[in-house]
């Protein structure tokens, strides 16, 4: 048995929560006040994601960058091949929010979307 420490970050609550484990999987989540904590506590100890946010060059806008997120969480192990296509990526003005900027992100299957307008120029 092992157990795992965690602060939860699926409500602004931050329980402290208490994840017991056995032979990898999950046997008990402990300290939670909401199901979210559960749920979170799980997905964290096994499989472990992040939304990512940044920002990409524009070219032909009103401002130089757009700032950027994943439209869904990726696996935390691809965040550095996340940011490297990020910043790899250019755009051209206009841009409205959602658009989606880059497909398929370091092939997770997950695009990265713009979070603001940008006007042509």
């Amino acid at each position: 048995m092992e157990n795992r420490e965690l602060t939860c970050i699926g409500c602004p609550m931050g329980c402290q929560l208490t994840v017991t484990m056995d032979n990898g999987e999950v046997t008990e989540v402990k300290g939670n006040t909401c199901p979210k904590g559960d749920i979170y506590a799980r997905k964290e100890v096994v499989n472990p994601t992040r939304i990512v946010t940044s920002t990409v060059k524009v070219t032909g806008g009103d401002k130089e960058r757009v700032s950027v997120k994943t439209a869904n969480d990726i696996p935390k192990s691809k965040i550095f091949e996340v940011m490297k296509d990020i910043d790899a990526a250019t755009v051209a003005a206009p841009i409205s929010i959602g658009d989606v900027l880059v497909k398929d992100v370091a092939g997770t299957g997950v695009d990265v979307i713009a979070t603001r307008n940008i006007l042509a120029v």
